[in-house]
């Protein structure tokens, strides 16, 4: 890496952890019921809120209550998006008279963004009206990252009670996260960003005329839409000249505000923060870098508040940190160093003495290589999914990277809630692990971790590995699934992979090349996506049920520290080692083998 790409690491690093620690601490006392002052106006909306919704707040749930709580609320917002989309040609605010969406690509989006992974097989300025995007899509971004925030406090709960039946109530726990959190940071958030020049708007889409005319060319059709060819078979085409652009307007700064910091990642315009209107400027997008990471990493240094140690969570968020740093330096290496083969086969000899170097491919010049690297990097490392830049025109070893972040489980950082409960699940592993070495009950935190606790935890490590590898499986073996690839060969099958690693982890990025808006991608990737949440909270509350159930026992000789370094080495190691060992295969048949030919000149 050059110097300059690791001074723009080194700074927002920085500031990611001088904004964190405050927040962390704020959010501890959220869900401690012990709000600051500065707070309290909040308090009657939020009483208000429960008095209308016939909520008792004091009211304690067990972890099935908990969970079908979770459940049902999560069903109701689906159904609803749903048929918001369905019926969004006759409801109000749909300026550009968009039609309704297809059955198939409304389930798939539906169900993307109540489970916070917010993949898109849609355009969003040609496919959702208004309406749709602030009444569906911007609604299910805030209770969807509070759901996860919710299902976290209760798992953190579970390590202050003992010998007690219940771990919260699900209702002061995500309204709380919403009214509290996740509202005042977006009010800030998409302020700052209109401030920058992003759209916030209600009039319809403009026509501009074009400072230059551009030349194109499109196929020539019969009147039943067939191409038409020559009598050597190739397409007959008609040249047209553009004079005008449309350009999509809508309520975009709101959006993109909670989509960064709910690390839903689903963006208003296609091509996400690479768009202009949606992320204009260096500091926008610095902005919506630090908001990818912001919450999951406050939340390290609330569970350490809230389980009185902060050592705890410190140790948690290092492991985060030095995974990330060490991926991120391997992505920014690879785009650095371009493409070898341009050098040869003798394509940039003289270009190359003027160009600065490295793979630009599908990067947006105002960002460059390590912005672009760094966003990708960094929404991967949390369930976001927003992008930047097309990941798909990364190097080899480049797209490997957020690949491999997705399929280490969504814990480095993580989406908000869901990425530190998914850690603690592996620091579960990891410490009964360490037990059976040394021949002792494993403990975290003064809890006994048994049978039960592991069987849970094993399901929600493995059930969104299954729904990866057999989703990409299924995939690649029917006619189905290969008809979307744009790419055949090796390339093509790393685009599935990516596509089904980013359902099954609830990320929602994508490899571009692979046409996934079909009823085979729409119904499959659906599927995915629902295993990888709801298969991980239900374990997550089980877990937190039975430790809750639990006595506390005080830390013996024999029993493992979980806030030294050593720790944070065996949770490192215990990640890497169930990714490495699930997907390593899959890489090998994906970006590894095309990284070698790459550098064997194929």
């Amino acid at each position: 890496m050059t110097a300059n790409a690791i001074l723009q690491i080194l700074i927002y690093l920085t500031l990611l952890m001088i904004l964190a620690w405050p927040l962390g601490r704020t959010m501890a006392r959220v869900y401690g019921n012990d709000l600051p002052v500065w707070m309290g106006w909040l308090s009657p909306m939020e009483r208000g809120i429960y008095r209308f919704c016939g909520i008792r707040p004091d009211e304690e749930m067990s972890w099935p209550r908990y969970a079908v709580s979770v459940l049902i609320f999560n069903l109701l917002g689906l159904l609803t998006l749903y048929l918001l989309q369905r019926t969004q040609a006759w409801l109000p605010f749909n300026p550009q008279a968009m039609a309704n969406v297809s059955p198939d690509s409304a389930f798939n989006t539906a169900v993307s963004f109540v489970s916070n992974t917010n993949w898109q097989g849609y355009s969003g300025e040609t496919t959702m009206s208004y309406l749709t995007q602030m009444l569906g899509l911007t609604v299910q971004n805030f209770v969807s990252a509070a759901t996860g925030m919710a299902v976290l406090a209760a798992l953190m709960r579970a390590f202050t009670r003992r010998e007690d039946q219940g771990i919260g109530n699900f209702w002061v726990d995500m309204t709380r996260s919403t009214l509290y959190i996740l509202l005042p940071l977006s009010l800030i958030l998409s302020l700052a960003l209109v401030g920058q020049g992003v759209v916030q708007s209600f009039e319809p889409y403009r026509t501009v005329q074009l400072m230059q005319p551009v030349d194109y060319e499109i196929p020539s059709t019969t009147s039943d839409g067939q191409p038409l060819k020559d009598d050597a078979g190739h397409p007959i085409t008609e040249k047209k000249t553009a004079t005008e652009q449309v350009i999509a307007l809508g309520p975009a700064a709101s959006q993109v505000a909670i989509k960064q910091l709910g690390t839903n990642g689903g963006g208003f315009f296609n091509v996400n923060s690479a768009h202009p209107l949606e992320n204009p400027t260096p500091l926008s997008n610095l902005l919506e870098m630090l908001s990818i990471l912001l919450i999951p990493a406050a939340l390290c240094f609330t569970f350490g508040r809230y389980v009185k140690d902060d050592r705890q969570g410190v140790a948690i968020l290092a492991a985060m940190t030095i995974v990330f740093v060490a991926l991120l330096a391997l992505c920014v290496g690879a785009e650095q160093s371009g493409n070898p083969l341009f050098q040869r086969l003798g394509l940039d000899t003289a270009a190359s003495e003027q160009a600065p170097g490295g793979n630009m491919e599908g990067k947006e010049v105002r960002f460059g290589i390590v912005n672009s690297a760094l966003w990708a990097t960094a929404t991967t490392a949390a369930s976001n999914g927003s992008v930047n830049a097309m990941h798909d025109s990364f190097t080899p070893l480049g797209g490997l990277v957020p690949m491999w972040l997705m399929q280490l489980g969504e814990v480095i950082f993580g989406g908000v809630g869901s990425g530190l409960y998914g850690m603690i699940v592996f620091a579960l592993l990891g410490v009964f692990v360490s037990g059976l070495m040394i021949g002792r009950t494993p403990e975290y935190l003064g809890k006994k971790i048994e049978a039960f606790e592991m069987k849970m935890a094993s399901v929600a490590i493995l059930v969104p590995c299954l729904a990866v590898l057999l989703g990409t499986a299924v995939a690649v073996v029917t006619e189905a699934g290969r008809a979307g690839i744009a790419n055949p060969g090796i390339h093509g099958f790393s685009e599935i992979l990516y596509a089904f690693s980013s359902a099954g982890n609830n990320n929602g990025s994508a490899f571009a090349g692979l046409s996934a808006n079909t009823p085979f991608y729409n119904t499959m990737l659906g599927i995915a996506m629902l295993l990888a949440r709801y298969w991980v909270i239900i374990p997550v509350l089980a877990i937190a049920g039975s430790l809750t159930a639990k006595k506390s026992i005080p830390p013996s000789v024999g029993t493992l520290p979980t806030h030294t370094p050593l720790f944070v080495a065996v949770l490192i190691g215990t990640v890497i080692v169930v990714g490495a060992l699930t997907f390593l295969p899959a890489l090998a048949l994906g970006p590894i083998v095309e990284h070698v030919h790459m550098i064997s000149g194929r």
